[in-house]
């Protein structure tokens, strides 16, 4: 801090944030922490996504109260002083009024000149600010490759940019034998090689060449200095349609192909790379959705099915006063749905939690469990095997006159339910009010290229977890193209599947949404074995020649 400048009282706070190299999970727990009390978030265009979900929703940053984001310009390779001090004026301005104010950047700030700028600018009027260190891509790329930097004897290492590198610095990294991590785009890799070559490297000194590091769209080629020109050309992939992408080059024996074959940890996962479409809604799929991330895989959530209310609402009104004035023994929760048509008339009647006094609760499985926890509701039944309705009643206790003084069940569900429960405890004894909670209808479509992608093959899986996500899914979407991997639930949707021209590649053990996904993951990397014993390249489904995988028998 400049001693001449003292600290203003009036003005906020700025924190230089290091949002790491791609992967939303590198950010560091002082980072969400720091992002989750912004008031005002600058985040470079490439790093706003991964940092804007930390951000809390209706943070009031000006007089209406709306959340105030600010998206500063990406420093170019020909970023000039105004465009340095637009973006510095931009953090300075939110901190004199007072805002806590987050400026997000790739990687680590300390390596990232325009930020130490931007400090200095701040240092000099005086404004408090801190640093949270990211994730260099230096240092994080190349982890994820399966790329060393050092080894017990302790290789030096180099990072050199290849923008701002002079012929000073090309003639000191090739005249020794440190490793070298360059950071260039795809379009001038091959002449930082040429540099290297020049400078005393010999041309068959291994290197490897990373894109998109430490996202699901990461991929890593392995060269030398001398072939990595003709690779990248092999590989198609100049010129690039996505313009000058940023790469990350490690030059020296840590690259070695030897190495990453057993190293490449993190595009080995059986699901790398894979689009993989979920039925269903971001809030029923999250945990889903998760699972398939830690495979490798892209999720994309498509509801294919509405909840409204129910038509006639008398029903649900009654049941919801007998709970309170203890109609009840037991209810019993079969959806996240049904938590929330019941929590929503709760909030009508002006009732919280603690209407649930004296009754007992059970959710049919962990979903459910978790959205009434977060209602203030700890559940006290929940299957300890299938989570389903035939595993919940596995563990219902039947009806003892004299241990439960009531013998009712209050079952909120949707109008489409089975009646699977209902039979199961009457036959325990236990009498039941099945309200209709909720109906559901089918969704509106997806926009025009999820449909198009659908169709067109642009998935590689899709994951059916009941019979009605298929047909609601084909009515609104279109039919999955024949190189889709198709994976079903059980044999009841693998057989509506079938009826739609499917052809099922993969059937869950066990009804569950993440034995489903269990088993996918377990298919990925069967064929990502048969492959590599082939000795074929490692592809998505989607990127098989059409036709090559022939369709189901109608």
């Amino acid at each position: 801090m400049n001693p001449n400048a003292p600290n203003h009282p009036g003005y906020g706070h700025v924190t230089f944030l290091g949002a790491g190299p791609g992967d939303p999970g590198l950010l560091t727990l002082r980072a969400v922490e720091a992002l989750a009390h912004a008031d005002v978030l600058i985040a470079d265009p490439h790093v706003l996504d991964v940092v804007r979900t930390h951000v809390r929703p209706g943070v009031a940053a000006d007089a209406q109260g709306t959340p105030e984001q600010a998206r500063a310009d990406a420093p170019s390779s020909t970023a000039d002083v105004p465009l340095l001090r637009d973006t510095a004026n931009l953090v300075m301005g939110a901190a004199r009024s007072g805002k806590r104010v987050v400026r997000a950047v790739a990687g680590d700030p300390g390596l990232d000149g325009y930020a130490a700028d931007e400090m200095l600018a701040c240092a000099a009027e005086g404004i408090v600010f801190e640093v949270v260190p990211g994730v260099a891509a230096a240092v994080g790329v190349p982890a994820y490759a399966g790329v060393p930097l050092r080894d017990a004897q302790g290789t030096d290492v180099r990072l050199v940019d290849a923008r701002t590198a002079d012929d000073r610095c090309w003639s000191e990294v090739g005249a020794s034998d440190a490793t070298a991590v360059v950071s260039a785009t795809l379009e001038t890799v091959a002449a930082a090689a040429g540099e290297l070559v020049a400078a005393g490297r010999k041309p068959d000194t291994p290197l490897t060449v990373t894109v998109a590091g430490t996202t699901t769209r990461q991929r890593t080629w392995t060269a030398t200095l001398g072939t990595i020109a003709q690779v990248l050309k092999a590989a198609k992939v100049l010129p690039s349609p996505q313009g000058a992408q940023p790469v990350i080059a490690v030059v020296g024996e840590r690259s070695a192909a030897a190495q990453r074959d057993q190293l490449a940890w993190f595009e080995s996962k059986p699901l790398f790379g894979w689009h993989v479409l979920v039925p269903r809604t971001k809030e029923q799929a999250a945990s889903l959705s998760g699972q398939l991330r830690s495979y490798g895989a892209v999720p994309s959530e498509v509801p294919t099915i509405a909840v409204e209310p129910p038509r006639t609402p008398q029903q649900m009104e009654r049941a919801v006063k007998g709970l309170v004035t203890g109609r009840y023994e037991w209810i019993a929760f079969t959806s996240v749905n049904a938590v929330k048509a019941v929590r929503e008339k709760f909030e009508e009647y002006g009732l919280d939690a603690r209407a649930f006094a004296g009754i007992k609760v059970a959710a049919v499985g962990e979903q459910t469990a978790r959205s009434l926890i977060d209602f203030g509701v700890k559940p006290d039944l929940v299957p300890s095997g299938e989570q389903s309705a035939a595993g919940l009643l596995e563990d219902w206790p039947p009806y003892d006159p004299v241990f439960d003084p009531i013998d009712r069940v209050f079952l909120p569900r949707a109008d489409i339910a089975t009646e699977t429960l209902v039979a199961g405890l009457i036959e325990l004894g236990w009498e039941v009010d099945d309200v209709t909670a909720y109906r559901t209808v089918r969704a509106s479509p997806p926009p025009a290229d999820t449909r198009e992608a659908i169709k067109g093959g642009g998935f590689d899986a899709v994951l059916f977890t009941s019979s009605s996500t298929v047909r609601n899914l084909v009515g609104i979407a279109g039919k999955p193209h024949n190189v889709t991997v198709i994976a079903c639930i059980g044999p009841a949707t693998a057989k509506t599947a079938e009826e739609h021209g499917l052809r099922v590649d993969v059937l869950s053990p066990e009804p569950s949404v993440h034995k489903l996904a269990e088993a996918l993951a377990e298919f990925g990397a069967a064929r990502r074995q048969a492959a590599v014993q082939a000795g074929e390249p490692v592809t998505r489904p989607s990127e098989r020649r059409p036709g090559s995988r022939r369709r189901a028998r109608s």
